[in-house]
């Protein structure tokens, strides 16, 4: 989840639970005032009734044949009274209940007031009823009340949240985007600042920058030291190879130097296709070739074909071109020719005896997609992560490489803005997919 959902959850939660909170204190509180309310109109009715009464509503009151002795058309209230037994003394403490009472059919919940007193010489027991049923209506009509506003609250939270977080994250998401998810290549940062006011946001910037510069020098140096030692060692090695090819040429040289020297020159045959092959990495990386070239691709895998049967025979390896695009590409056509080689090479090294290797094509509007797919050994998940790393390869017994040939396909790949997908499964074979990017008309 987004740092800005993140957030507009985060604050969309803390209103709803204030809300909740102060909605639940607001019921609460209004029915103690509501019961209040009513206790305190019924002890001043009590008050007034003892106050002011007689004889004759004594004894209509007792002698009333209904339950509720006194009520009005709405049934809002009531007044009953009874005779209790003597007794020493009475409790003259008003005490108040809610309680549901039953009136013509219709039962209603009422605040109730209990008071006994004395009178005449008798005890009687008074109790003075009103609805209660506004307290409880007023209750729930606020429930509700709370319920809708709490969810307008939660929308309207959730939208504003939401655009405020989008608006307030929008420099951080823009740095994210341009300094870090955009970059390819150290050489081409872009060291802009990106327009804020919020301070933490422009320490990120100049944080980012500040890296990105010691990176890119290091970058520099790290290529400009590979060409600089590949270009020194390449002297020296030819010069060590035209020696021991002239000793090698001595008729009087003994089998067992012959041998050794054999191998010597196998060895500089070696370290020199290493440093041929960092030293066209460095050229690429550095963009020191131009790409104007009209490359036919089509044409390019017939020639790589016709320039490797005799690898494809030796294994006896079923080889088919299934492209059927005439797509060209404007870029280097000896870089590409050499991407194209290294993986097609790649795809006979590691192929079986008797195996498969398909080459096909499809154009969509914005790529055109050439795969190259073969039943091979495969590769470990670990390898297929690390496959475009320098010296990183399948190691078998059987073949032998530098574990540069994918290197140099990336590099090219990079400087052309190729894309180079790899999917493998141990024992089962490897898929390679190149997107080419069609030029925009």
């Amino acid at each position: 989840m987004r740092l800005q959902e993140k957030l507009t959850l985060y604050n969309a939660a803390t209103k709803i639970a204030l809300i909740f909170i102060l909605g639940t204190i607001i019921l609460f509180s209004l029915e103690k005032i509501s019961i209040n309310h009513l206790d305190n109109r019924l002890s001043k009715k009590e008050t007034k009734l003892i106050k002011n009464l007689n004889d004759s509503e004594v004894d209509s009151l007792l002698n009333a044949q209904q339950t509720f002795t006194d009520y009005n058309i709405l049934k809002d209230e009531f007044i009953v009274l009874k005779l209790i037994p003597r007794q020493k003394s009475i409790d003259p403490t008003e005490k108040f209940s809610t309680d549901d009472r039953e009136i013509m059919g219709d039962i209603e919940a009422y605040r109730i007031l209990t008071k006994q007193f004395k009178y005449k010489n008798k005890y009687y027991q008074l109790e003075l009823g009103t609805t209660a049923a506004g307290a409880i209506s007023i209750k729930k009509s606020l429930g509700i009340y709370m319920f809708i506003v709490l969810m307008v609250s939660l929308s309207i939270t959730l939208v504003t949240d939401y655009a405020f977080t989008r608006f307030l994250l929008k420099p951080f998401y823009k740095i994210l985007d341009q300094k870090i998810n955009k970059v390819n290549d150290p050489i081409t940062f872009d060291y802009s600042k990106i327009p804020t006011n919020t301070t933490d946001f422009v320490l990120l910037d100049d944080s980012i920058n500040g890296l990105m510069r010691k990176i890119t020098d290091l970058f520099l140096l790290e290529k400009q030291f590979i060409a600089n030692v590949s270009h020194e060692l390449l002297t020296p090695i030819s010069i060590l190879n035209g020696r021991l090819e002239n000793i090698l040429a001595s008729e009087t040289l003994p089998v067992e130097h012959e041998e050794k020297i054999m191998a010597s020159l196998k060895t500089l045959s070696r370290l020199k296709s290493i440093i041929n092959s960092l030293l066209l990495i460095s050229k690429v990386e550095n963009e020191q070739y131009v790409k104007k070239d009209q490359v036919m691709v089509k044409q390019e895998l017939e020639d790589i074909h016709e320039d490797l049967k005799e690898r494809i025979l030796d294994k006896r390896i079923a080889y088919e071109d299934q492209t059927k695009e005439n797509f060209i590409f404007l870029g280097n056509q000896p870089l590409i020719h050499t991407l194209l080689v290294n993986i097609i090479n790649n795809a006979i090294k590691y192929s079986n005896q008797l195996g498969k290797i398909v080459i096909a094509d499809q154009l969509t509007p914005e790529n055109y997609l050439l795969s190259i797919t073969d039943n091979g050994i495969g590769m470990e998940n670990e390898i297929v992560k690390k496959a475009f790393h320098r010296f990183e390869r399948e190691t078998n017994e059987e073949v032998s490489g530098l574990g540069l040939g994918l290197a140099i396909a990336n590099s090219i790949a990079k400087f052309h803005h190729i894309s180079i997908s790899i999917a493998s499964k141990k024992h089962q074979g490897t898929r390679v997919v190149i997107s080419f990017p069609i030029a925009k008309a």
